[in-house]
């Protein structure tokens, strides 16, 4: 993918920023309605499936089918990064989902780009200083909300499968900017979808859920069109056009505009309510991870011209970057 930056204040980089801030912000009150009449793991199984098929034939009309041809060990990569991102991530949101708040479950899923830069550490890299303080915040941040479970507004098994999703969401956001990925990122991201739908579908029935069609409410197919659509291919093609075209500093502020999205959204629309918990925590999450993705966006003084073998750009979106 050819990086083309734009002028970051150009109308359509912030047109294209604003899709990604309240539809992605916005899924966590999509999968609070699918939840309600359809089980978690199906229900976000067909979610994916469905995405991966039409996403798929939108690329071979434009592309032709040798856009969809990748070698074995890339489609193995893809399939393991879509296991990890959805099956472990999304999959297990849903089901955190019907113990805690959509709020809430945003707030803990913020701590993504924190546990990003843990990994870095434990890989060998050094973040700057300011880096590792945001990352100390925004952990108390963290703490905060999962000892008090928000203020009472969710159970602990609610909590503690969201940090779980977290936490698969973030190996599997690592390791697609190590691992060799097909080379069309939409490619990347139809094998990703394909393979955590399906493992998400087989791991909902062979739990033992069923989907009574009778049963669904009309909310509840709402939430998941509207999933399918706009949050697995509206906003996820719009993240993909930002990766190659704004600074990544820029892009990277959806990590903490998100969850304000989604508290307000599940306060306006699903009758939740934002204790003082859940905005205190919130607020120590979102100045931790707004603390690193300022901090990561300068470039290092001490380096030489050009990122040296294995480091990551500090101002510029790199090629290797895959969507999430």
């Amino acid at each position: 993918m050819t990086t083309q930056t734009h002028d970051s204040r150009s109308p359509l980089t912030w047109a294209t920023l604003s899709i990604v801030y309240v539809v992605w912000g916005s899924t966590y009150l999509g999968i609070h309605y699918v939840v309600q009449t359809m089980p978690p793991l199906v229900s976000a199984g067909l979610r994916f499936v469905v995405a991966a098929v039409v996403l798929g034939a939108v690329l071979v009309i434009l592309r032709g089918p040798s856009v969809l041809r990748v070698p074995w060990r890339r489609l193995g990569t893809a399939a393991l990064v879509g296991l990890l991102l959805l099956t472990g991530g999304n999959g297990m949101v849903g089901i955190a989902e019907q113990h805690i708040s959509s709020g809430l479950a945003a707030l803990l899923v913020a701590s993504v780009p924190l546990w990003l830069v843990v990994f870095r550490v434990a890989t060998g890299d050094r973040p700057p200083v300011t880096t590792v303080a945001g990352v100390l915040v925004g952990f108390g941040g963290l703490a905060l909300l999962t000892l008090t479970r928000g203020g009472g507004s969710g159970d602990v098994t609610g909590v503690v499968v969201v940090l779980v999703a977290s936490l698969s969401w973030s190996i599997g956001s690592f390791l697609s900017s190590r691992l060799p990925m097909p080379e069309n990122p939409f490619a990347a991201s139809v094998y990703e979808m394909a393979a955590g739908g399906v493992a998400l579908l087989a791991a909902g029935f062979g739990r033992g859920e069923t989907l009574h069609l009778g049963e669904v409410s009309r909310a509840s197919w709402l939430g998941l069109a509207y999933l399918i659509v706009f949050g697995s291919l509206v906003a996820f093609t719009s993240y993909v056009w930002l990766l190659g075209n704004a600074p990544i500093s820029l892009v990277g502020t959806y990590a903490y505009v998100n969850p304000a999205v989604a508290v307000l959204l599940g306060v306006a629309f699903a009758g939740e309510h934002a204790t003082w918990t859940i905005l205190a925590g919130g607020l120590v999450i979102i100045l931790g991870v707004g603390l690193v993705v300022s901090t990561e966006r300068r470039p290092r003084t001490d380096a030489e011209p050009g990122p040296a073998a294995g480091s990551e750009p500090a101002a510029e979106p790199a090629a290797q970057e895959r969507p999430r």
